[in-house]
């Protein structure tokens, strides 16, 4: 009982020295281990992708699970249900649509429509995972239904001639189950500075995200730790259009899954914590077959100063904060190569090369994938700035004025 005594008494000492001595990183450096430790007896406790690997039906029934995935009505939540199909489907056309009730009221029901179709790292064999869109009874889309507006932008003759790339790099943080803190932080204590926890938990998560998604088909382009602890992120891309925000809704579904099996908390908030700590972001590269091709420089240029004209009225879907490596809300700012402390950059390689791509900075880690990609596509080749518009007005009338004079 003593020693018992003794112990407790000393961790209770350590835990006050680390929750009320903010500069003291040391102490949580002490600490870490046991964080650690406690992080990986969950994951083997919670078995994670151990036993999800274990639902392989293809050897007992002919039978397929395709499971059903869609945006729930926050816009961030992804909810799913299954049906048995009789056997492999390859086709999306031979999908049914499905419905459920989507609220407390009258005419409630909601109607999915499949869109895309991965294979199912969980389930694996033939069975399969379906993304869909959700609708109303009369066909109207749902108010999360972002991807039906996007689909209108892509499916435009101007922008399937330019065959839009998009690689999107999606931030996210990992919590613990049981209180609203860090991992890897003693709770309520404070970690210092950012640098010592950089990567520093988290890895079998992203590494399970990381082969469940090559494995489904999707286009995942790699993981890398972020500077707070237990942030991470992986890039989705290149994909072309709007398979880029259906690559992430997945990636994101087939993360979520493996983090609940872990025993911990996913989180895409831009902002978990106050204090001096990094955000999560969704940096998005674009580029256009104008951009790519020899001379896309110039398409680049443009683009960017379309983007910036209309920097007012995106920024309800970019939105981020202006500090640790971003731009300020209220300004646009881009330079010739990658600042993190700028909207867009080029980098060395297109400015030497004189085409390529630019990266987009202000999109935050809670982003709608298809409001982010169709928002640029429209307004770097659909839309046109005043003087544009202005200039074509110009050059018609004097069209007509020349063939008036020569008949």
């Amino acid at each position: 009982m003593l020693v018992l005594s003794t112990w407790v008494y000393i961790y209770t000492c350590v835990y006050i020295h680390c929750a009320f001595t903010p500069t003291h990183s040391h102490i949580y450096n002490a600490m870490k281990p046991y964080n650690l430790m406690r992080f990986d007896s969950i994951w083997e406790r919670g078995t994670g992708m151990s036993l999800l690997s274990d639902r392989n039906l293809s050897n007992t029934t002919e039978k397929v699970v395709a499971e059903y995935i869609w945006i729930g009505q926050s816009g961030m939540d992804i909810r799913s249900m299954g049906i048995i199909l009789d056997g492999p489907v390859d086709d999306i056309s031979m999908l049914p649509r499905l419905n459920f009730d989507g609220a407390p009221r009258e005419d409630s029901e909601v109607i999915l429509y499949p869109q895309a179709i991965f294979k199912d790292p969980f389930r694996r064999g033939a069975n399969i995972l379906v993304l869909c869109n959700t609708y109303t009874p009369a066909g109207e889309p749902i108010v999360t239904n972002n991807r039906h507006a996007a689909a209108e932008t892509f499916g435009h003759p101007d922008v399937v001639a330019e065959e839009p790339w998009y690689r999107i790099e999606q931030e996210y943080t990992l919590l613990p189950r049981d209180v609203n803190w860090l991992i890897g932080l003693p709770v309520g204590g404070y970690a210092g500075a950012q640098e010592p926890n950089y990567r520093g938990i988290g890895a079998d998560i992203a590494d399970s995200q990381y082969e469940a998604c090559l494995y489904a088909g999707i286009n995942i382009g790699g993981i890398e730790g972020g500077v707070m602890p237990g942030q991470w992120k992986f890039q989705v891309g290149p994909a072309v259009g709007i398979s880029a925000g259906d690559e992430l809704w997945v990636a994101r579904y087939i993360l979520a899954r493996i983090t609940e099996s872990a025993g911990v908390v996913l989180a895409f908030d831009a902002r978990l914590i106050q204090g001096d700590r990094n955000r999560a972001g969704s940096r998005t590269n674009y580029s256009t077959e104008s951009m790519r091709n020899d001379g896309g420089h110039e398409a680049i240029r443009k683009a960017i100063e379309r983007i910036g004209l209309r920097a007012k009225e995106q920024i309800w879907a970019y939105y981020f904060t202006g500090c640790h490596e971003t731009a300020d809300i209220n300004n646009f700012l881009w330079q010739g190569f990658v600042s993190r402390g700028a909207d867009i950059g080029v980098g060395r390689d297109p400015e030497e090369a004189g085409n390529g791509s630019l990266e987009y900075s202000r999109p935050a880690s809670n982003l709608d994938p298809y409001v982010v990609t169709s928002l640029i596509a429209e307004t770097t080749i659909l839309w046109k700035p005043y003087y544009e518009l202005a200039l074509e007005r110009v050059w018609r009338a004097v069209e007509r004025a020349w063939r008036a004079v020569v008949g």
